[in-house]
C-alpha cells in the first residue's frame, strides 16, 4: 500500500515539474505524513468510541468499576496508545528512504509510549483509590500511602526506562549504577520511607482511622482526621483550621485518640465546684425535716437517721451535745443528693462509674467533684448536658445551707464599703 502510494505521489510531483530525484525524496516522506494523519484520525475515532459507546455501556451496568475508570480517564488515555503503536509498526517502512531517521523516530515513539503508559497507570491507581474510598474498609484501613508508594515506584521505573533508552543502555545497567547513589536516595526519600513504615504500623495496629478524633498538642492538632497519606496526616481542628502532622510522628510520639469513647457510647464528665468551708455544719432537726421533703432524699434521710440513732443508742452517746456521736452534715446530705440526682438523670449512664467525692480542701474552699459518664459523646450535646447538670447543682447549693466559694470581685468590695459607711455605730 505504501509503495503504491509513493509511486502515485512521485508521478504526481513529476507532472508538476519536480525532478525525479526530488520527487522521489518528497514522496518518500509523504507516506510517513500519511501515517501521522491516519494516527490522528484513529485517535479521534477511538476517543469517539470511548466517549459515546463505552460511557453508555458503563452507565447501564451495575458495576461501579467501569464508571470510576471512565471518570478518571483511564480509557481516554488508552486512546493515546493508538497513534504510538501505529507509528512504531510503520516507521521502518515509511522512512525506508531515510534510514538515518529510523532510530531517532523509533526512540521518540518508544518515549511517547512509555509516557502514555505512565499516565494510564497513574489514572488507574487514582481510580483504584477512589473506588476503595467508597468501601466500608477505607475507614479502618487507609491505602493512600500505599497508592503513593506505588506511584513513586512507577515513576522511578519509567525514569530508568527513559534514561536507558536515551543513552542506549540496559535498565539493569542503570539499576546497578543506582547502587552507588543509594545513600543519596535514602536521604532524598527519607520522609516517604518513614511515612510508608509509619503507615503500615498505623494500619496494622489500627492506631488511627479517617474520622477519628485525635489530640496532639505538640503539633496544635485537636480534631478529626481527614486524610492519612504517605508523608502527612491531615487533621481538621474544631475551629476549622487544618493541622498537618508527619505520618511517622503518630508512631514515634504520643497522641490521644477518642475513638474508644465514641465506640463505648459514653463520655466522661469530671468537674468540680468549690464549697465555702464556713458554711459546712451539722444538720438540725429542722434541716432534716426540710431535706425529707426532697423526693429523692427521703429514703436516704430516713435510712441514715435510723443507722445513726441505733449507733448512738448502742454506744450510750449523749445527743444533747452536737460533737458527741454521729450526725449528718449538710455537705454530706448534699453529696447524697447529687448521687441520687445523677443516678436518676436520663442522660447519665448508670452502668458506668458514678462518683461524687470531696477533694482536698484548699484556699478556694472544699472541691466537690462530679465523676460520671454521659450518654452524649458529641462535643455540642455533651457540653450542653454537662452545663445543664452544673446549672442545677449551682442553683441547688443554697437549699442545703451551703455557699459556693468565689473570689471577691469589685462589686463585692463596693458593697462591703457601702455597708461599712452606712453603719451608724462607726464614728465618722
Amino acid at each position: 500500500m505504501f509503495e503504491s502510494f509513493v509511486k502515485t505521489v512521485t508521478a504526481w510531483l513529476i507532472r508538476f515539474g519536480f525532478s525525479p530525484e526530488t520527487a522521489s525524496k518528497t514522496a518518500g516522506i509523504s507516506d510517513f505524513i500519511l501515517v501521522l494523519i491516519s494516527c490522528i484520525a484513529f485517535y479521534y475515532i477511538s476517543k469517539f468510541i470511548i466517549n459515546r459507546v463505552l460511557k453508555r455501556i458503563a452507565a447501564r451496568t451495575s458495576s461501579n468499576w467501569d464508571d470510576v475508570l471512565i471518570e478518571y480517564k483511564v480509557f481516554q488515555r488508552m486512546a493515546f496508545l493508538v497513534p504510538g503503536i501505529l507509528i512504531y509498526q510503520s516507521v521502518s517502512v515509511t522512512l525506508d528512504d531515510f534510514p538515518g531517521l529510523i532510530p531517532a523516530a523509533l526512540k521518540l515513539t518508544n518515549l511517547y509510549i512509555i509516557v502514555v503508559f505512565l499516565l494510564i497507570i497513574n489514572s488507574f491507581l487514582n481510580a483504584v483509590y477512589a473506588m476503595y474510598e467508597k468501601s466500608e474498609f477505607a475507614m479502618y484501613h487507609p491505602i493512600k500511602g500505599y497508592i503513593q508508594i506505588g506511584k513513586i515506584i512507577v515513576f522511578i521505573v519509567v525514569f530508568l526506562l527513559i534514561i536507558s533508552l536515551l543513552f542506549n543502555q540496559s535498565p539493569l545497567y542503570m539499576l546497578t549504577g543506582l547502587g552507588a547513589f543509594s545513600a543519596v536516595l535514602l536521604l532524598i526519600f527519607k520522609d516517604p520511607i518513614l511515612g510508608f513504615v509509619g503507615g503500615i504500623q498505623l494500619s496494622a495496629n489500627d492506631m488511627v482511622r479517617q474520622g477519628d478524633w485525635i489530640s496532639m498538642p505538640k503539633f496544635g492538632a485537636d480534631g478529626t482526621v481527614l486524610e492519612i497519606s504517605l508523608t502527612t496526616v491531615k487533621v481538621q481542628n474544631f475551629d476549622n483550621t487544618i493541622s498537618t502532622l508527619p505520618t511517622y510522628s503518630l508512631v514515634s510520639e504520643s497522641f490521644q485518640n477518642y475513638r474508644g469513647m465514641k465506640d463505648s457510647g459514653v463520655r466522661r464528665m469530671k468537674r468540680s465546684i468549690s464549697i465555702d468551708m464556713s458554711s459546712v455544719k451539722f444538720c438540725t432537726q429542722e434541716m432534716l425535716d426540710k431535706f425529707r421533703k426532697i423526693t429523692i432524699l427521703q429514703e436516704y434521710i430516713d435510712r441514715t437517721e435510723a443507722e445513726l440513732e441505733n449507733y448512738n443508742k448502742e454506744n450510750n452517746i449523749d445527743n444533747t451535745i452536737f460533737i458527741n456521736g454521729k450526725r449528718q452534715t449538710n455537705i454530706g446530705v448534699f453529696r447524697a443528693y447529687l448521687e441520687e440526682y445523677l443516678a436518676h438523670h436520663p442522660l447519665v449512664d448508670n452502668k458506668s462509674d458514678l462518683l461524687v467525692r470531696q477533694l482536698q480542701p484548699n484556699s478556694s474552699g472544699i472541691p466537690i467533684e462530679i465523676y460520671a459518664f454521659t450518654l452524649e459523646t458529641g462535643f455540642i450535646k455533651y457540653e450542653k448536658v454537662q452545663s445543664d447538670i452544673f446549672d442545677h447543682i449551682l442553683a441547688i447549693v443554697p437549699q442545703f445551707d451551703l455557699r459556693v466559694f468565689q473570689s471577691p470581685t469589685g462589686e463585692d468590695l463596693k458593697q462591703s464599703n457601702a455597708v461599712y459607711f452606712e453603719r451608724s455605730d462607726i464614728p465618722a
